[in-house]
């Protein structure tokens, strides 16, 4: 299963703008942020609290529609799907 992850601003530094990701059989959101944060220690340290936690101003976008994170990391992943992964916005 091929999953395209677009990361922005301080992610993007991090992870690249844009890579497809191979995943092997069904994987959900959370093991696809684990796969990341076992491979990038930088983007352990921004994107998750002690023990694994999501912090909580990451947002994620699933196909465009921004999802809960605390409802639904369990998500499954389908084949084409693209999650994007933005860190806390400020406005003016």
């Amino acid at each position: 299963m091929r999953v395209k992850v677009l990361a922005f601003a301080g992610f993007r530094e991090i992870l690249g703008r844009e890579r497809e990701v191979e995943m092997q059989g069904d994987a959900s959101i959370r093991e696809l942020l684990e796969m990341f944060a076992s491979c990038s220690p930088r983007f352990r340290e921004a994107a998750s609290e002690p023990f694994c936690a999501l912090r909580d101003h990451v947002l994620l976008m699933v196909n465009r529609k921004r999802i809960d994170a605390e409802k639904d990391l369990y998500r499954i992943l389908a084949d084409g799907d693209e999650l994007a992964i933005f860190p806390p916005l400020a406005g003016g």
